[in-house]
């Protein structure tokens, strides 16, 4: 099992101090953060293996890079509610919300339970975490029915209103990434995208209208018939 001792060591060899003040103009921030490239987190991760334990103790560095690798290592049938706040309430930068709910939070049974607790918050991360959640979801939930994702539209549409950029970036991926997953969802996440259309929110125009030219376009509508070629 490998300790937090030596993950540090190894991002710290892997440091790329000379990338930070780039990485900060497209907001990818956080106190001690050493600049890794996320492949080299993910090999990092895979070396380490599966250890919730070591998940914990990275995540108490309060370093971005280890905190990603943290969401890596982490096992999902081990987190529990009081761990998902702790770890929501501490995300302060896009890019570790992200990949923290697309590797550790939506591969867990009380997802959606929390993505409905964090679509009420106002701290704008865990809002986006709420949809960075539901985004990742329609990715990895193979087995999911539809209704599962429909049942998700009353908080995108409530969401699409929030003018925070990090929010409506969020809210734009969760709907185009449901719309992407089979013809059915295609047809429902386009009428939804209407709705929002239709909505007294720039914010809203902007998520609808950006959705709405990927899930209506040509390369989207051609592989969905391919992939799904005969069904409904």
């Amino acid at each position: 099992m490998a300790t937090v001792e030596e993950v540090l060591e190894k991002l710290k060899a892997k440091a790329r101090p000379d990338q930070l003040e780039g990485m900060a103009r497209y907001a990818i921030v956080g106190e001690g953060r050493l600049g890794v490239s996320v492949p080299e987190m993910r090999k990092i991760a895979k070396d380490s293996g599966k250890d919730h334990r070591l998940a914990l103790e990275l995540w108490k560095t309060g370093i971005p890079d280890a905190r990603i690798v943290a969401g890596m290592v982490g096992e999902p049938d081990k987190l529990t509610e009081k761990q998902m706040e702790d770890w929501v309430k501490d995300f302060d930068s896009w890019d570790v919300c992200d990949q923290v709910c697309m590797n550790l939070f939506d591969r867990s049974p009380l997802v959606i339970k929390k993505i409905r607790d964090w679509a009420d918050r106002e701290e704008e991360f865990v809002k986006r975490a709420a949809f960075a959640s539901i985004a990742s979801l329609a990715i990895h939930d193979k087995k999911a029915e539809n209704d599962k994702f429909i049942n998700l539209f009353p908080m995108i549409k409530d969401g699409a209103a929030d003018e925070r950029n990090f929010v409506k970036k969020a809210v734009n991926w969760a709907l185009r990434n449901i719309g992407k997953k089979n013809p059915g969802l295609n047809r429902a996440a386009i009428s939804l995208a209407k709705e929002i259309q239709q909505m007294d929110s720039k914010a809203a125009r902007w998520i609808a209208n950006d959705a709405l030219r990927e899930l209506e376009s040509d390369a989207v509508q051609q592989r969905l018939r391919k992939k799904f070629r005969g069904v409904p």
